[in-house]
C-alpha cells in the first residue's frame, strides 16, 4: 500500500498530531496489517461503516481506495444493496451515486447474477 500523506497535506499546519496519527498510525500501522486482514476486506468494512454513518465525502475517498485494493464494482453494488436494509434506503441511493462516479455505470465483467 502506498504511504498515506493526506493528513499532513490537508491538516499538517493546523493539527499536526492528528495528521501524524492519520498518516502513520491509521493508514500506516493499522492498514498495513495484511497478515491479519487484507486491504480488500478492510476497504469493504470501511466503506460499510462510512455508508452507515452517512459520511459520503469520506465514503467517496474510500471507494477510490477500495477500487485500488481490488474491490470490484459488483462487490460495491452488493455491499450498498445489502446495507440499504440495515442503514437506510436514502443512504443507499446516495451511495449508489458515488458507486457510479467511482466505478462507472456499466456492470463489470465479474457480474454473475444481478438478481
Amino acid at each position: 500500500m502506498q504511504k498515506q500523506t493526506a493528513g499532513r497535506k490537508q491538516l499538517g499546519d493546523l493539527a499536526p498530531k492528528f495528521a501524524q496519527l492519520n498518516d502513520d498510525v491509521l493508514f500506516g500501522e493499522v492498514w498495513s496489517r495484511e497478515q491479519q486482514m487484507c486491504a480488500h476486506d478492510r476497504s469493504l468494512i470501511t466503506c460499510a461503516a462510512l455508508m452507515a454513518q452517512g459520511l459520503f465525502p469520506q465514503l467517496e475517498s474510500h471507494m477510490h481506495l477500495a477500487q485500488q485494493n481490488g474491490v470490484t464494482q459488483t462487490e460495491m453494488v452488493e455491499l450498498v444493496t445489502h446495507l440499504a436494509f440495515y442503514c437506510g434506503w436514502p443512504k443507499a441511493w446516495s451511495a449508489f451515486d458515488l458507486v457510479k462516479k467511482v466505478f462507472g455505470t456499466s456492470a463489470t465483467s465479474t457480474t454473475k447474477n444481478q438478481d
